[in-house]
């Protein structure tokens, strides 16, 4: 019988594959429009973090953990493009880590830094921002590929991945362990903290200035202002908090386990620390399809826009067999 976290997988990873691509693909399909009400600025980078989901899901998901798990002998687990998916895997993965990085930074700045925010929110600033972070999260993975060697041969082809020893054993192998843990967590976490509490800061001090100066006969008006503002920050704070808690899991046992000594449960699919990382993905990888629902669930132009893109296909078809109607009765 197989263990129950084995079955977990089989049956977790098909369904976050279901939901999780159509899901960022419709994003992607909204935010390209622009309809949704948002700046330019956060359009890029909400946009950004769309597509990196996208490829996580498809990549990470849908390819490795689905087809590569259930085909081992396929086109996929041969070495050379065994290597190639697990290289993009942590590519994908660093995106959207970063991604996120960079739009709590840009809110942050155009909340606390109004002489920056001229300059650095813009479109071409945002695009800007997300090329150079695609460009360096590739160069910094490099060494990914070297991190790994073929499992076996057959027939005089090299098949599937397995952690190289000799990689890990030495002192720049286990150098890049420790920076690309500290690159792709702790470091991400602490910088969200950290432009979240400045714009929290900036936000309740900017709330009591502008109280004091609309003072009490305006006590009972609304505030646009305060409303566009309150609007933006739920949306920054829930896909902040999000991203945090959906990682913690796996950020606390990728370093109780040192990450380095994972060979030593690899065989026991019931050790806890083997459950303890794999739980950890899963949440990981769940944190690939919250932006979505975020998006649907705090932002009324995104539902708007939601509810056009799945009404399209059924207008399109009532076109269409009206159109066939029109020409029957012509004929």
């Amino acid at each position: 019988m197989k263990p129950v976290i084995l079955l977990v997988k089989e049956i977790y990873y098909p369904i976050l594959t279901a939901v999780g691509l159509p899901g960022n693909i419709i994003a992607i399909i909204i935010l390209s429009r622009a309809n949704c009400g948002l700046s330019k600025c956060m359009s890029v980078y909400m946009l950004a973090m769309a597509t990196a989901d996208l490829l996580v899901i498809f990549i990470n998901v849908m390819l490795y953990y689905i087809f590569s798990y259930h085909f081992p002998l396929s086109f996929l687990s041969q070495t050379p493009v065994c290597r190639a998916i697990l290289y993009m895997t942590i590519v994908n993965l660093d995106c959207s880590v970063w991604f996120t990085v960079s739009f709590t930074f840009d809110r942050c700045v155009a909340i606390c830094c109004q002489k920056l925010k001229i300059k650095f929110c813009t479109k071409n600033a945002s695009i800007a921002v997300v090329t150079n972070v695609s460009v360096l999260v590739l160069l910094k993975n490099i060494p990914v590929l070297f991190a790994y060697e073929r499992q076996q041969i057959i027939n005089n082809m090299q098949w599937g991945c397995r952690t190289s020893l000799a990689f890990l054993s030495s002192s720049s192998g286990r150098a890049y362990v420790w920076f690309h843990s500290a690159w792709a967590l702790w470091l991400p976490f602490s910088l969200i903290v950290l432009f979240n509490s400045l714009t929290v800061r900036c936000i309740l001090v900017a709330n009591r200035a502008r109280r004091r100066l609309r003072g009490d006969r305006n006590k009972g008006l609304s505030d646009s202002e305060t409303e566009n503002r309150r609007k933006s920050i739920i949306l920054l704070f829930t896909v902040s908090v999000t991203f945090i808690l959906l990682w913690l899991t796996y950020a606390v046992s990728l370093v109780t386990t040192k990450l380095t000594n994972t060979v030593h449960y690899r065989g026991n699919r019931t050790n806890p620390a083997y459950i303890a990382t794999e739980t950890g993905a899963f949440l990981k990888l769940l944190s690939c399809f919250q932006n979505p629902c975020i998006y649907a669930a705090t932002q009324s132009k995104f539902r708007e826009e939601l509810k056009n893109v799945v009404k399209y296909p059924w207008r399109l078809i009532l076109r269409l067999v009206g159109r066939m109607r029109i020409f029957k009765y012509l004929i």
